[in-house]
């Protein structure tokens, strides 16, 4: 034991140096040295009087003491081994904000080669702690559900629904027996609700996905009850255009393929219009696919990113009011070209650009909103208004 104790903190030196015995009391052990001074003082001392074993399993570390003559029992120190596995989690995450914002994009649905912008604004839309609505509209088989479904299962709280099948009621509450529970969207709260073919939902229906976008709430009455469930969601939602697809070449031609009227279209802070690929465009998919270049998903990639995402929710991030100006300025260009755009420009672009800005410092685990994030925010925002 001498040898663990002179180089404890030098793992590669006694990986390359324990003998069979000392390599099962520090099994793989990684990181060690993040421990606190009194910590790993106590460790080592437990260690010297062959009392305890450590064991590296599944992110954490497994601690034993031992007894005479006694089974091995799992210690009751849990505080030690919560803080080493929180420590080396922590050091892991401050690693992958260097490269999330190239890394996480291509993990929603990897299969899908292209639509970078609406994968980003996707992404960014899973660190937003404020409500942020997204709407992807477009031709059918264009990928717009196999995002819907990726991001729904990245996001730490999420539901999925098909807006076909699901009625107002479906949306506040679910009904099992004479017990009343939380519907679609209550059980997104605090998360994301993705809704698929939207365009199918009645509008009667919709009274009740309103008010969550809006208020955060939804409410159910039966007989004398009355029901209230939180639903502050995130709404990300796919619809198709009148007749599955837009007609004619002309911005009036394309409105008139609208499936929702402008209420409706207006609580969302980015709509997406997706179109099928041009040749070019195929071709160059088909070249991508072809090299093998699009990344699989793992399903360790998952936990991993759920994690991330949830720590970051966290952080409280800062909105430094010298940004607000430029923002508005890009805000007053946009309205200026409002003819040329699909949807009508409200305050609510302004309202979208912070949003999205303080969701990219959160993805980079930051507490201040930069310059950079308000330049990715308005890229974002301006892929959205291509048509």
């Amino acid at each position: 034991m001498t040898k663990i104790l002179n180089t404890i903190k030098d793992t590669a030196f006694l990986l390359r140096n324990l003998s069979e015995k000392e390599q099962d009391d520090l099994c793989e052990i990684k990181d060690l040295n993040l421990l606190p001074g009194k910590e790993l003082e106590l460790l080592k001392k437990l260690m010297k009087q062959k009392k305890a074993k450590i064991k590296w399993k599944n992110m954490g570390l497994s601690f034993f003491t031992r007894e005479e003559n006694k089974v091995p029992m799992i210690s009751g120190n849990d505080d030690l081994n919560n803080k080493i596995s929180s420590k080396i989690t922590g050091q892991k995450f401050r690693l992958f904000s260097e490269k999330v914002w190239d890394v996480l994009p291509k993990l929603i649905s990897p299969e899908i080669v292209g639509m970078d912008d609406v994968k980003k604004a996707a992404a960014l839309q899973l660190f937003s702690t404020e409500r942020f609505h997204i709407l992807l509209l477009g031709d059918p088989g264009t990928g717009k559900t196999e995002i819907l479904r990726s991001a729904c299962e990245l996001s730490p709280v999420s539901s999925f629904g098909l807006g076909s099948g699901t009625s107002g009621a479906g949306l506040s509450v679910t009904i099992v027996g004479k017990e009343v529970h939380p519907g679609l969207l209550p059980m997104a709260d605090k998360g994301l609700c993705c809704i698929d073919e939207l365009n199918l939902m009645k509008k009667d229906d919709r009274a009740s996905l309103y008010n969550a976008m809006e208020k955060g709430f939804v409410t159910y009455d039966k007989a004398s009850h009355h029901y209230r469930f939180d639903a502050r969601i995130k709404v990300l939602a796919t619809a198709n255009p009148k007749g599955d697809e837009f007609t004619g070449d002309s911005i009036s031609d394309f409105k008139k393929s609208l499936p929702f009227d402008p209420a409706l279209l207006s609580r969302f802070h980015v709509v997406f219009f997706v179109r099928k690929p041009r040749i070019d465009e195929f071709i160059a998919i088909a070249e991508q696919i072809v090299e093998g270049t699009q990344k699989m998903f793992q399903e360790q990639d998952n936990d991993f990113i759920k994690n991330y995402i949830a720590a970051a929710e966290k952080i409280n991030v800062e909105f430094d009011p010298r940004f607000k100006n430029e923002i508005k300025i890009f805000a007053g260009d946009v309205r200026i070209h409002e003819d040329e755009l699909l949807i009508n420009v409200t305050p609510r672009i302004v309202v979208g650009i912070m949003r999205l800005a303080m969701a990219c410092a959160r993805m980079e685990l930051k507490n201040k909103v930069e310059k950079e994030d308000i330049r990715r925010a308005i890229e974002v925002f301006e892929a959205s208004l291509k048509v």
